[in-house]
């Protein structure tokens, strides 16, 4: 019984196999037999691993018909394409992918980016959307670089379409960006907004009666604010950050004690006068006193008298003389077959040293020795090329001309004639002295971009005329000023047609060079120097 069991479970088994086969066999292909390759199956009667049955195809199975155009690209590829293009700039290769493209195609993109100060382009496709068997759409995010208001991001998408079995993009001014839909546009527009008060550099209001009014107009004044917006509707896409907030305030580079200082030192003064102070080695402005009005301390043009002095001695220690070179300083001396000039004490001091010759201010010593060694346009070379007696951009001014005849070289080495400056021009001088350098006074933190480079001084020189310019405070004409200790400087006494002289006073002291100018004040010993000190102790 058990036997006949087992007999038809095989028999059924058989069938099972033969009809397998037999639908193999009427497929397109063979039937191949191969050994199964898991392990641990056999054969129970012979011991081998069975059989595997595969099919594999004679000839390639024929492909299910397709209805509607083909490609042979996809729209990824087009969007790739793009994308690439339009970052890179590349407008003819964009224009090649573009389905009808606008004649002005490349001209309004490049319009576009001119007008909105565009520099640069990023973009971040999204993923690509079928619409279809004949178009898609791709969203992207872009992020532009606007000069003067930092990025600009926005959202747009780039449609394709199948078009003589090419895949193209179907471009429209909203690609570009969205605002541009139905003949929208985009403008910049500048909104002048008022800035806050000046403030000092340490971020304080200015001192009371700080007289330096003239100066401070314009330094807060007005700003610009830059916006990107719809032309249409005014609705703002972007704007540059608004000026500080009312109190913080525009910082200047004047030191608030400084300028305090300086406009006390002028109080009670009946003359109209100005005290400018540098720091020596910024140069940035740190103090403008003024009464004369007019920013005159800046701008105005006036003979600097003995103040000059230092230039015309620059120019002599680069012809090889020294502080303690011998030299006379009699009460006349005449340039031959030229004028006379005379002393402003009238004594005959006879020989001496040049630096008590400067200390002591000598006229005649400086016109003999500029006509002896100045000739040939070097003294105007030495103040134009080294201390800025020249047109140049800048708040200072000061100048002097080639000298026509020995009469004004004469002059001009006194700081009479041609030679001309203004309160700050004769701060820089002091400051080029202290520091070795000179270069251009600033009211910022740094150097304008069209600023005159630093030129130095051979270090020869500036360690001569500091020497000399401290002999004038120690035993020379501001020795009865009151000054502070280790103070240096170079007193002036300007003379103006018939009126009375022009008193002046330039110096240093620690991080400040400075210059003191009284208009029609007579001598520079007894009115500016004291006055510079009264400036200085208050510090």
């Amino acid at each position: 019984m058990r036997s006949r069991w087992l007999l038809a479970l095989i028999a059924t088994a058989v069938a099972i196999v033969a009809l397998g086969v037999y639908g193999l066999a009427t497929a397109p292909g063979a039937v191949v037999a191969s050994p199964s390759p898991r392990p641990g199956l056999s054969d129970e009667t012979t011991g081998k691993p069975p059989l595997t049955l595969t099919f594999e195809p004679t000839s390639e199975p024929t492909p299910e018909p397709t209805s509607g155009p083909t490609s042979t690209a996809g729209p990824e590829l087009t969007t790739a394409r793009y994308f690439a293009a339009w970052q890179t700039g590349d407008l003819s290769s964009m224009n090649g992918l573009v389905a009808d493209p606008p004649a002005d195609f490349a001209e309004r993109h490049r319009r576009f980016d001119a007008e909105l100060r565009v520099s640069s382009l990023s973009l971040n496709p999204g993923e690509l959307r079928r619409q279809g068997e004949e178009t898609a759409e791709v969203p992207f995010q872009g992020v532009r670089e606007v000069t003067g208001l930092g990025r600009w991001t926005f959202s747009s998408v780039l449609r394709l379409g199948l078009r003589a079995g090419t895949w193209k993009v179907l471009w429209a001014p909203e690609t570009l960006h969205p605002s541009l839909k139905d003949g929208g546009s985009l403008r910049l527009r500048e909104t002048q907004v008022r800035r806050p008060t000046t403030l000092t550099r340490e971020g304080l209001p200015f001192p009371r009666d700080s007289r330096a009014g003239d100066y401070l107009t314009g330094l807060g004044g007005t700003a610009v604010l830059l916006s990107l917006e719809e032309t249409s509707s005014g609705r703002v896409l972007l704007t540059s950050p608004p000026p500080p907030p009312t109190g913080t305030g525009t910082r200047t580079t004047i030191s608030r004690p400084v300028q305090a200082a300086a406009a006390r030192a002028l109080d009670g003064l009946g003359q109209p006068a100005a005290i400018v102070a540098v720091d020596v080695e910024t140069r940035q402005v740190r103090a403008v006193a003024d009464t004369l009005g007019a920013k005159q301390a800046f701008n105005g043009l006036y003979p600097p008298g003995s103040t000059f002095k230092v230039v015309t001695a620059a120019a002599l220690l680069r012809t090889g003389l020294t502080p303690e070179s011998p030299v006379a300083c009699p009460a006349t001396y005449t340039i031959p077959n030229a004028r006379s000039f005379t002393d402003a004490d009238g004594a005959d001091h006879g020989t001496v040293t040049l630096a008590t010759a400067f200390a002591l201010s000598c006229n005649t010593t400086f016109v003999q020795h500029a006509y002896e060694r100045l000739r040939d346009d070097r003294l105007r070379a030495e103040a134009a090329d080294r201390f800025g007696f020249r047109e140049k951009p800048g708040l200072s001014s000061c100048r002097i001309r080639p000298s026509a005849d020995l009469n004004e070289l004469g002059s001009d080495a006194i700081g009479q004639n041609s030679a001309q400056a203004s309160p700050l021009c004769m701060a820089e001088v002091a400051a080029a002295v202290a520091s070795g350098v000179w270069k251009p006074a600033i009211m910022t933190a740094e150097p304008p971009a069209d600023s005159p480079p630093p030129v130095p001084l051979d270090d020869g020189v500036a360690a001569g005329l500091r020497t000399m310019m401290s002999a004038v405070v120690t035993q020379g004409t501001a020795a009865q000023a009151g000054l502070p200790p280790d103070t240096a400087g170079k007193t002036g006494t300007a003379e103006v047609g018939g009126a009375k002289s022009h008193a002046w006073f330039i110096g240093y002291r620690g991080p400040l060079a400075f210059a003191v100018f009284v208009q029609n004040g007579g001598a520079g010993g007894a009115v500016a120097a004291p006055i510079a000190a009264r400036f200085l102790k208050a510090l």
